[in-house]
């Protein structure tokens, strides 16, 4: 477990932890607009990776994501992840 939390309590994992991908997937699944800013803002995750983060979900756990406009939107959460415990993640 993080000890370092941001100021909403949404856990801080190093770069190199795929923990980080899981936050930004559950936070992309809480906010009612999830856009890059809202993403960023409640994660405290840099905005210039963010859409790297994304292609990285879909493309290592089969996460269906689209982005229509500014908004990102899950489409399907893939066989591998299951929501539960990935959106525990963010709040752990």
């Amino acid at each position: 477990m993080p000890s370092k939390k941001n100021e909403f309590g949404v856990p801080q994992y190093p770069e190199d932890d795929v923990r980080r991908l899981f936050v930004l997937l559950a936070a992309i699944d809480l906010l009612e607009r999830p856009t890059l800013t809202a993403i960023a803002d409640l994660t405290s995750l840099d905005r210039d990776t963010i859409d790297a983060d994304v292609a990285q979900l879909k493309e290592q756990f089969d996460v269906a994501l689209l982005r229509i406009g500014d908004v990102y939107r899950i489409e399907s959460w893939g066989d591998v992840l299951k929501k539960q415990g990935v959106k525990r993640l963010l709040k752990a």
